[in-house]
């Protein structure tokens, strides 16, 4: 444990080495009567298509300021940006995944992030993400968010050929997946090495949970229950390990990452693929003969037939208010919530099918409406229960350690409960005094 803990140390330390020299590359620049803002950013905070560089180069050319991207791996990004903001020395811009209950705690706005209340964009952006993005009746962040919704997406013409339908159960989710294994197919493709994707199974379905005991969620937030009792929890956790142990999530999964996942899939080496709406489109760009070959369905862990709907659940931009160009920082983010400017946004990105910019037309097609007309929504746990999301990737390295055999369901449970209990006490929440 120590060797990793080092090991995690020495990664953050080098991270925080590259942002510094991030940062003196700027000095370099202002002594040329140029300014540069430091970008941070986890790299699925910004889409893989590079629209956000594309469009700052824009930027630069129309105003002479230019953007510096510093992308860090997922897996380090959320104690980097912590380390950096507590340091005082967070890049102008930087990127922090946001829900209602956690930003507050992630970023400190009050300390670290610009004041956008003010400025005009803060009023056309959705009033579902505002909160997301806001503290105390004040706004400080920028958000693209579509509509979150995770959905399992699957290979149609695998599934033909197999003579399989999408499951609406768990033990129907294992009889499609032997058969695809059987097939010398990846049945579907999970991808520890990032360090979140694996966590998604555990809380989108949070809704599930809400519907069979309704007040799980006040009972949570009051300290009513733990999380170790939540049975249904428990039971998609152990349900993911069936799924480690009978080999369907494949061979030496736990070094894939999510950016693999495009490949493995378009390539139909995996079957199934955990992603949010518009992946169709990102697919069949990279991979021609997915086109129209892509059906999807609700995460059937624990029996799951409820959508999870996140309203927030994407990364959002902040200014550092500590920034030495905050004027400028102002100007970048006026500039790229003009109208034209976000319909590019949402036009070059990973193929979203909403943004959070009601004037933007969404992109849904009947085979979404259609879905959602037959299933129950309901929201995801980490954007309804305290102190589950600032622990994402705690959880994420807890279930890694479980697919290696390392530990059990019953301690991540036990840990969950623990780092919430820790988390309350900083905050001095009441509800745990």
């Amino acid at each position: 444990m120590r060797k990793r803990f080092l090991f995690s140390l020495t990664s953050v330390l080098l991270l925080s080495t590259l942002l510094i020299a991030g940062c003196s590359s700027e000095k370099s620049a202002e002594g040329n009567g140029k300014v540069t803002l430091t970008f941070g950013t986890s790299q699925s905070g910004i889409p893989r298509t590079g629209i956000m560089q594309t469009m700052a180069k824009q930027y630069e050319q129309e105003t002479g300021v230019k953007i510096d991207f510093q992308v860090v791996p997922d897996a380090q990004w959320r104690d980097l940006i912590k380390v950096k903001l507590s340091s005082g020395e967070a890049p102008d811009i930087f990127n922090v995944d946001v829900d209602p209950l956690s930003m507050p705690a992630n970023v400190r706005p009050e300390e670290n992030a610009i004041d956008l209340t003010n400025e005009e964009f803060t009023g056309r952006m959705s009033e579902e993400i505002l909160p997301t993005v806001s503290h105390n009746d004040k706004v400080y962040g920028v958000s693209f968010a579509p509509t979150k919704i995770w959905y399992v997406y699957y290979n149609k013409r695998i599934f033909a050929d197999l003579g399989i339908e999408p499951p609406a159960t768990y033990a129907e989710f294992k009889a499609i997946s032997q058969k695809i294994k059987d097939k010398d197919i990846i049945p579907f493709y999970q991808a520890p090495a990032s360090g979140w994707y694996q966590v998604l199974p555990l809380f989108e379905t949070g809704p599930n949970y809400e519907q069979k005991a309704a007040g799980t969620y006040e009972k949570l937030n009051n300290n009513e229950m733990k999380v170790a009792d939540l049975t249904q929890l428990k039971t998609v956790i152990e349900q993911l390990k069936e799924f480690a142990d009978l080999g369907y999530f494949g061979k030496d999964f736990l070094s894939n990452t999510v950016e693999a996942g495009i490949e493995a899939f378009g390539q139909e080496k995996a079957a199934m693929l955990l992603r949010v709406p518009g992946t169709e489109k990102e697919v069949a760009e990279a991979y021609p003969a997915m086109k129209d070959n892509m059906g999807f369905f609700v995460m059937p862990w624990g029996d799951n037939q409820t959508i999870g709907v996140n309203p927030g659940g994407s990364a959002a931009m902040f200014g550092n208010k500590n920034s030495k160009h905050p004027e400028e920082v102002l100007k970048f983010f006026r500039w790229i919530t003009e109208h034209d400017h976000l319909q590019q946004v949402f036009d070059g990105g990973e193929g979203n099918l909403t943004i959070c910019w009601p004037e933007i037309e969404p992109k849904l097609t009947q085979d979404y409406i259609d879905y959602e007309k037959k299933h129950e929504k309901g929201t995801v746990m980490q954007a309804a229960v305290k102190y589950i999301d600032p622990q994402w990737m705690d959880i994420g390295k807890d279930l890694s350690g479980m697919f290696a055999g390392a530990i059990t369901p019953e301690q991540i449970l036990q840990n969950i409960d623990k780092r919430r209990a820790e988390q309350a006490k900083v905050l001095k929440d009441e509800k745990w005094q």
